[in-house]
């Protein structure tokens, strides 16, 4: 098939097309940026420049590649210090709305699409275990969140106007591997661990070569459907810290709230009070449909996808 990846140059998207072209298909890359090597050097593989968020670039990529399936894993998962919420949803709301319309457009038969368990919500009445069957509600304090559940409600409309478009919307858990540093392994980095005292807030985790191939599989085989992707079992933070050989800080929530609303007004931390119900609530993904619908069981397990992250030279 031709497949065309968006976000082609990122951590996921740089390994999703090897593999595609590795597997026989005719692969374009498109990206923002411009590779610093030229992808000939991998036979099916080429590369566009395409920026989301200009639609005429996109409609122009996709008339070009004429692609049967699409790839959409561009947005912006880390905000880097120049970043804006205005660019961010320019980027991963806009940017997915111009990507569809170009599906749509020029007749592309399916659009795997990379979600996130974040586009879920982050709230005290989340069930222990979050099935696909739950409502996507996606936090409007937290950027990614809302944004992805926009997006996923662009989808969810696409799925009655447009039927004939397939759908696979990977709802993606914490991604650790060899070459991951993010926003949640910091969390892991600092001497103690924080923690929400008497929230045990469990984590998930699946490692990245395991998503490598369950992209590879949403765009080829996998029927169409929503599929929660996460590591078999839990970490707690207790858990985390004790294999880290490190302890806790549980702080009350209204104390960390309160001292976060002080902290970031005068720039001593990027997060506000707003931070706690992410520590607190985090939505837990069951697994169960990526396994049994979709037919992929992830190779490690949340602790042993952690256990390798931690012992990764």
């Amino acid at each position: 098939m031709k497949i065309l990846v968006t976000g082609a140059l990122g951590f996921l998207g740089s390994s999703v097309v090897r593999g595609l072209a590795a597997a026989g298909h005719e692969v374009v890359g498109a990206d923002l940026r411009v590779p610093e090597t030229s992808g000939a050097a991998v036979p099916g593989l080429s590369h566009v420049v395409m920026d989301v968020t200009d639609a005429a670039a996109v409609d122009r990529a996709f008339a070009e590649a004429a692609p049967e399936v699409v790839v959409h894993l561009a947005s912006i998962v880390t905000p880097g210090k120049d970043s804006s919420r205005e660019l961010e949803y320019r980027v991963d709301v806009e940017g997915s709305r111009h990507v569809l319309d170009a599906c749509l457009t020029h007749g592309v038969r399916r659009v795997v699409v990379s979600s996130s368990g974040a586009a879920y919500g982050y709230h005290p009445d989340n069930p222990p275990l979050i099935s696909e069957d739950q409502p996507v509600r996606g936090n409007v304090e937290f950027a990614y969140s809302h944004h992805k559940g926009l997006v996923e409600g662009m989808l969810a409309d696409l799925r009655t106007s447009n039927p004939e478009l397939e759908q696979v919307v990977l709802r993606i858990g914490t991604i650790l591997g060899d070459r991951v540093n993010n926003q949640i392994t910091a969390l892991f980095d600092r001497p103690r661990l924080l923690k929400i005292r008497g929230s045990a807030s469990p984590f998930v985790f699946i490692w990245d070569t395991d998503v490598v191939a369950i992209i590879e599989r949403a765009a080829t085989t996998a029927p169409p459907g929503a599929y929660n992707v996460a590591g078999d079992g839990t970490l707690t933070i207790d858990q985390i810290a004790e294999a880290l050989g490190k302890k806790t800080l549980p702080i009350p929530e209204p104390v960390l709230r309160a001292a976060l609303a002080l902290a970031k007004p005068l720039g001593l931390t990027p997060y506000g009070p707003e931070q706690t119900r992410f520590l607190q609530y985090r939505p837990v993904l069951d697994n169960a449909r990526l396994k049994s619908v979709f037919g992929y069981t992830p190779a490690k397990t949340t602790p042993e996808a952690f256990h390798a992250w931690r012992t990764r030279p």
